[in-house]
Parts: structure tokens; C-alpha cells; sequence
């Protein structure tokens, strides 16, 4: 339970408001780094209140998704987070702050002025609220108010923004940082556990991230009831937690799909229909490649993400030659198309995200190209070391994802 503070506005005989927000900016710099997004509110929303003599204060912060404002904290009106009370932008009083960017004073408060009830059957008498500004953009609203009539003042306005800017920049600095980690643990939740066992072939991956905000970039590979072999890579434009979030979607739709088609243009399709329509905002390309024991030809289909990279055991590696469809939530009047790639005894096929391949100081032609002398004959593991190695060697600056797959001599078929 939060504790309330003694730092009020200056009035007759008080210390200055200056000191008190001094003593607001030390607390929120020093003093609050272990708290999670909700209980790190709470507590400024205490000090809020203190500073200036108000009866309550709350956080309405804006759900990009429903373009609503989202009530998350608040102390002496608790019910508007109970309640999950949400207010359109534009609409009422947090609305109105919102929409304009600016400080609003009401001396007035009931059904005419604001839009959340909650408000004047407490008996709210004066409200102030200001919005949560990161650069040019209202992530939210902070507004208190006041059982008196007892209206705010110009410096109140002033002092209060001022104590949005600090709040603004601690929420979004505790919510980069839980998105950070929720999306690489959702990331990593999502790449297979264990690599399917079968017969005449070794399998190896790896999966690389910056350490900035990761993306959307994924591998998959499984069987079907089948037996046939399914492996994947895609890339969802975007970082963050939405790309990590569609990414999930995609990779289960895949492999729902695979289940009712072996081809993978097929499946490349049902799943670009399912983009389409619940996601029509996200670019999305991804490569597919299956076949059966005993894996001397793959099936190949791609939605606008690179062909895999071949190398026969002796030498040298080459781009499969296959159509390349457009990405995933794009329509098309002529179908998609899958190949067939020959898996000689000994060769090795490799998927890859472009993070591999892309650097700003050079074209994608030669980045290919620098791929494709990378590459050298050997096991699907020394396949993924030589690559990370050579591709990688001033870092990792985007996600990675590669899956190389060895048809082991001997095989037959």
C-alpha cells in the first residue's frame, strides 16, 4: 500500500513548491527502478498528490490498438481501474486533454464535462489534468482533482506538466523494458524445443538478437502425422512486442495448414488469407520447404523472402532457382507456386532471415553474394558456425534465424 506524502503546492506559510519537486524528481530517479509499470504509478500518483493538495490523481494511458484511453492507476477514485474504465480520445475531460496536448482546468464537474461518472459521484469538485508526452505524442493523461472548491491554478498547470514529463518518461521506461523481455521470452517460447529426429539427416539452427528490441524473425521445423518433413523461416516487419506477438500467429498458422496440405504453396496461401484478414497492417515473408524419406528432393515455396542456399558436397553453393511469390497478406491473381529442389547425397540446404545478409553499407545483391561464397561444404552444424562467423563479423545489429539441413551419404532413394 502506498504512503502518502507531505509535498503540497506552497501555501500560506509552506515551503516552496520548487523543493518539493526536487525532492519528486530524486524519488522518481533513484527510488523506483524495481518497481513493475502498475506499482510505479501507484507511487508517483501518491507524491502527485501531495505536491498538490489534491484529493485524487489518475493515469489514463493510450491503448494503441483501440485508440482509447485506459485508465491503469489512480488513488482516492481506485474504482477507475477497477472498472477499466476507457475514454475515447476527444471525448470528456481526459479525452479533450488528450486530443489537444495540452493542460485543462474544469471548475465544473459533472455529466456536461467529463464522461466517467466515477468522477462527480465522488464529489469532485475541480480537476486539472495534463497530458503524457513522449516527444510529440500523448501516451496519456494525468489528472487530479479536488473536493473543495478549490480551483488549480496557473502554476498548479505548470507544476503538474512538469510532473507529467517525469512520469512520462518513467512509464515509458518501465514498460520498454517489461516489453523488452516479454517479447524475447515469448520469442524464445515459440522456437522449437527439439529438433525432430529423422533418418538421413542432421538438422542444426541458430537464432541471433540484437540487443536492442528484437523483431519478428522466427525458424520452425517439425513433422506431420505424415512423416513428412516441414522446415521454416520468416520474418514479420517490425520489432517488438506486436512483431513477436504476429510472428506467433503466423508460425501456428503455418503449421495448422501443413496439416491439410503437403504442398507449400498451398500452405504459404491459406496462411497469407489469414494474414489478410486479421492482419492487414503487417508485412510478412517466410520460405517453406518439405519432403519425405528419403529426402532426396524438397519442395520449396517462398512469399517474398529469399530462396534457400545450396551446396552440393563438392562445391560450390548456389541460390535454389524457384518462383518467388509476394509476401504473406498480399493478393494475387496467379496462384503461388512451389519447386523442387534436388538434395543430393552429402549436400547442404540452408534457410536464412535476411538479418544474415543485410548491412547498410552494402547492396543486398552483395550481401548475397558474400552468403553464397560463405558457404562451403561440410555438416549442417559447421554450415551455421562458418555463416554466423563470416556474415556476422561486426555483430549482430537485427535477428537471425538459420536452419541447414544435411541429407547424410549413403542415404539412398
Amino acid at each position: 500500500m502506498a504512503r502518502r506524502y507531505a509535498l503540497r503546492v506552497k501555501r500560506d506559510g509552506e515551503a516552496p513548491a520548487e523543493d518539493q519537486l526536487a525532492n519528486f524528481r530524486a524519488v522518481t530517479d533513484s527510488q523506483l527502478g524495481r518497481l513493475d509499470v502498475e506499482d510505479l504509478l501507484v507511487e508517483l500518483l501518491e507524491r502527485v498528490r501531495g505536491i498538490l493538495d489534491a484529493d485524487t490523481a489518475a493515469v489514463l494511458l493510450l491503448d494503441d490498438d483501440s485508440g482509447d484511453l485506459v485508465a491503469r492507476a489512480a488513488c482516492g477514485i481506485e474504482e477507475e481501474v477497477r472498472q477499466g474504465v476507457r475514454v475515447p480520445v476527444g471525448v470528456g475531460f481526459a479525452g479533450r486533454v488528450a486530443r489537444s496536448g495540452q493542460p485543462v482546468r474544469l471548475e465544473r464537474v459533472d455529466s456536461t464535462t467529463v464522461a466517467n461518472p466515477i468522477l462527480w459521484e465522488r464529489g469532485i469538485r475541480t480537476m486539472l489534468g495534463v497530458p503524457l508526452l513522449v516527444g510529440d505524442d500523448v501516451i496519456g493523461v494525468l489528472h487530479v482533482g479536488r473536493l473543495a472548491d478549490l480551483p488549480f491554478s496557473d502554476p498548479d498547470a505548470e507544476l503538474l506538466q512538469v510532473v507529467a514529463e517525469r512520469l512520462a518518461g518513467a512509464v515509458q521506461a518501465r514498460q520498454l523494458a517489461v516489453e523488452r523481455v516479454a517479447t524475447t521470452l515469448l520469442e524464445r517460447s515459440l522456437l522449437p524445443g527439439r529438433l525432430p529426429t529423422c533418418p538421413g539427416l542432421e538438422l542444426a539452427t541458430r537464432y541471433l538478437t540484437p540487443e536492442e528490441p528484437v523483431g519478428g524473425d522466427w525458424y520452425d521445423v517439425f513433422t506431420v502425422p505424415s512423416g513428412d518433413l516441414w522446415v521454416v523461416t520468416g520474418d514479420v516487419a517490425g520489432h517488438g512486442l506486436r512483431a513477436a506477438v504476429v510472428m506467433g500467429r503466423v508460425r501456428s498458422a503455418l503449421r495448422a495448414y501443413s496439416l491439410l496440405s503437403s504442398d507449400p504453396a498451398e500452405v504459404l496461401e491459406l496462411t497469407s488469407r489469414k494474414v489478410a484478414h486479421f492482419e492487414p497492417e503487417i508485412m510478412v515473408t517466410a520460405v517453406c520447404a518439405t519432403a519425405s524419406f528419403p529426402y532426396h528432393r524438397f519442395r520449396v515455396a517462398t512469399a517474398g523472402h529469399p530462396p534457400p542456399l545450396m551446396v552440393p558436397a563438392d562445391g560450390p553453393a548456389y541460390f535454389a532457382e524457384l518462383p518467388i511469390g509476394p509476401p504473406l497478406g498480399v493478393a494475387v491473381k496467379a496462384p503461388r507456386c512451389s519447386a523442387t529442389v534436388a538434395m543430393p547425397e552429402a549436400a547442404v540446404m540452408v534457410l536464412y532471415t535476411d538479418g544474415l545478409v543485410e548491412r547498410r553499407s552494402e547492396s543486398l545483391d552483395d550481401g548475397m553474394e558474400r552468403l553464397r561464397r560463405a558457404l562451403r561444404p561440410g555438416t549442417a552444424e559447421e554450415a551455421c558456425r562458418h555463416l554466423t562467423r563470416e556474415m556476422l563479423d561486426h555483430g549482430v545489429h537485427d535477428d537471425v534465424a538459420i536452419v541447414a539441413v544435411r541429407r547424410h551419404e549413403g542415404t539412398g532413394g
